[in-house]
This record gives C-alpha cells, sequence and structure tokens, in this order.
C-alpha cells in the first residue's frame, strides 16, 4: 500500500511539474505577445509625431493627425517583430486594429521554445502562443485661442497644455510623444 501512494503521490508530482512547465510558457508568450503589440503601437505613435510635425510646417489639415487617423503603420510591424524576437518568440500574426474607436495594432507571436519534456506525451514539440492587442489613445484636446484665431490651445491629460501657431512653427516645438498620445494594452 506505500509503494501504491508513493507511485501515485510521484506521477501527481511529475503531472504538476508539467502543467506548471506549461504555464510558465503561455505567460512568457503572453508577455512576448504584449510587447510585440505595444511596439508596434508605440512605433505607429512616433510616426504620428513626425506627420503631424510635417504636416503644421507645410499648412495642411494638421489637426487630423492628433486624432490617430492619419496612422499607416509603416514600421510597426518590425517594431513587433524585434521585440519578439527578443522575447523568444516569432510573430506569426499581425494587423491594425481598432478597440473602442481608437487605432492600434494586434499581434499574434509563437514561442521559438516548446514546453519540453513531461510526463504528458507530445508536450516536447509544443510551442506556446498568445496575443495581444495594444492602441493608441490621444490625450490632448485642441480648440483656438481665445486671443488669436490662427493659435491653437492644448489641454491634455495630467494638465500639460501648450500652444501652436502654425505660421511661427519650429522644428521641436511639439511636446514628446507620451504627452501627446497615450499607448496601452487594450486586451
Amino acid at each position: 500500500m506505500y509503494i501504491w501512494l508513493t507511485g501515485i503521490l510521484l506521477f501527481v508530482a511529475l503531472a504538476f511539474f508539467a502543467f506548471a512547465q506549461a504555464a510558465s510558457a503561455r505567460n512568457g508568450a503572453q508577455s512576448a505577445a504584449d510587447a510585440a503589440a505595444l511596439a508596434a503601437s508605440q512605433d505607429a505613435r512616433d510616426e504620428l509625431l513626425d506627420g503631424l510635425e510635417l504636416s503644421i510646417r507645410e499648412g495642411d489639415e494638421w489637426l487630423d493627425w492628433l486624432t490617430g487617423d492619419k496612422i499607416t503603420g509603416g514600421g510597426a510591424r518590425d517594431a513587433a517583430e524585434a521585440l519578439a524576437a527578443d522575447n523568444d518568440a516569432t510573430v506569426i500574426g499581425f494587423g491594425p486594429a481598432e478597440v473602442n474607436g481608437y487605432p492600434g495594432f494586434r499581434a499574434e507571436i509563437e514561442t521559438t521554445y516548446t514546453v519540453g519534456d513531461t510526463i504528458i506525451p507530445g508536450t516536447e514539440s509544443k510551442h506556446a502562443k498568445a496575443e495581444a492587442t495594444a492602441v493608441i489613445k490621444p490625450r490632448c484636446e485642441a480648440a483656438p485661442s481665445a486671443d488669436r484665431e490662427d493659435v491653437m490651445e492644448f489641454d491634455c491629460d495630467g494638465g500639460d497644455s501648450f500652444e501652436i501657431d502654425p505660421d511661427d512653427f519650429q522644428a521641436g516645438d511639439l511636446p514628446d510623444a507620451s504627452v501627446l498620445f497615450s499607448v496601452h494594452l487594450a486586451d
């Protein structure tokens, strides 16, 4: 009886270890997916800032850049792939996403490592998969200045405020991209 109980306890311990290995791989995959989605959205946020600055200098309809409508995501996939690779994963699915009206990116990844050898057959060839979505949310509202109609005043979350005069705009007049847009995970 003692030998049977010892065998059962040993089997339960090994099974628990197998599930712990799978959970660890899954957590690593989710971290890689989160990082990839955030990297893609941060790259797009930087693109928005560059486009906004260029649009102001050229006198275009620059307020559209503040809503995120002008995102092309040209370097977003490369940014996602780089961060996934840093986390021992590969991007297997990628694309634009919209959550509650905010633009962003969805990344699906697969780990380059497997769950490993366990008492459960087949785990030695199983890779963990996960997906995440990150969005870019504007943090500022713009309104014409009370003093001058051609000057725009910006009130941002966190109490930040600034003005833009398109006629007297210089490179570097815009605040950091993180003041204008927040990037966060949506799911």
